[in-house]
Formats: C-alpha cells, structure tokens, sequence
C-alpha cells in the first residue's frame, strides 16, 4: 500500500461496521468511537490491544477480512476496560460486540470474573446513587452486590471512556438483547486498564 492510513478509512469503517464492530458514523472519520472498534478488532485478531488511531497494518488486517473470527474463550461476556468494549460470546461465536463505558477514577470497575446471579428486567433506581436509573441489569459478582452491567436512562451516559459509578454501562437496546440472551450462571470477565 502506498497511501498513509487515514486514505483508506472509509473503507476500513465500512468493513469493521459490515462485520459487527461498532464504529458509530462510517464517515472516514476515525473518531473516539471507531477507535474503540479498532481496539476490539486487534484483540479480536491477536494484534497488539490499543486505542491508538489507525495504522497501515489494521487496514491490511481488515480489508483481508471476511468473517468475524471465532472467539478462543468460553461462552460469557468480556469487558475490555482498555477498549472500553464488551464482547457477547454465545457458543462459538462473537454475537456482539457493544460500547461499553466502565467506573470512572476513583470509582473503578474490578478486574475479576465472576458469574450471573441476578438479573434485574426494566428500569430501577441504583440502591447506592438517587436518580441513577439502571436498565435490564446483570449482577455478576456476589461480594459487590451493587456491581451490575445496565442500560442507563439515556445512551449518552455510555462514553468512550470510563465514567460510571463501578458498574459497566451499556448502550440500549443492547443490554436489552444481551440481557433476553444471557442465563444466570453466565460467566462475566473484567479485565484491562485503561
């Protein structure tokens, strides 16, 4: 390839879009959002994990690309803190991959594993914050109770960025689907920096 990067990133929107990476407007623009699909994508490819703009590797990497790859971990749901993503793993296969926003500084989401326990449908009001509204939550971890990924009353509170209270907010109606989907006993995986 003899262009800089920033020549082919329509294309590369349009493709990572038409695989399932959400990358908010496919305008050749490669904003905070589609830099979160890149981010997920090299994860998903056994690249090097980063937030950084695009590169002449990743337009090779997913111009080349067919198919979504098939997922090397168990069934669950992965947040990547650093990609602020998470990934929906339903048998063998990547069912979603959604915008993620997690704990902000001094409030940050713990990297652990943990399982399903709870599942909460519709809206409710957080027990630790007023007027913090949750949507469809999933409860995965027993000793942080308070601990849940949700829908939020508008999906602007879903940033590129960490800015929730601990719990990992995800844009709707995505958590709506990956909630209907998503069994109690479901492992849940925190995991990265950002």
């Amino acid at each position: 390839m003899t262009h800089k990067p920033q020549y082919y990133a329509l294309q590369v929107e349009r493709q990572l879009d038409k695989l399932g990476y959400p990358v908010g407007d496919v305008d050749g623009d490669i904003t905070r959002r589609a830099k979160q699909a890149l981010c997920a994508w090299r994860e998903t490819h056994g690249m090097p994990i980063s937030r950084k703009g695009l590169t002449l590797t990743d337009v090779n990497s997913v111009l080349n690309a067919t198919t979504r790859p098939t997922p090397t971990r168990e069934p669950g749901i992965y947040v990547n803190k650093t990609c602020q993503v998470a990934y929906q793993i339903v048998g063998k296969t990547y069912k979603r991959i959604v915008w993620i926003s997690t704990g902000a500084p001094g409030y940050e989401t713990p990297n652990r594993t943990g399982k399903v326990w709870r599942k909460w449908a519709g809206a409710h009001e957080s027990s630790l914050y007023p007027d913090a509204y949750m949507y469809d939550s999933l409860y995965f971890l027993r000793d942080r109770p308070g601990i849940a990924l949700h829908g939020s009353r508008v999906n602007s509170l879903v940033k590129p960025y960490p800015a929730s209270h601990r719990c990992v907010r995800v844009t709707r109606p995505e958590i709506h689907q990956i909630f209907r989907e998503t069994p109690i006993g479901t492992k849940v995986q925190v995991y990265g920096d950002y």
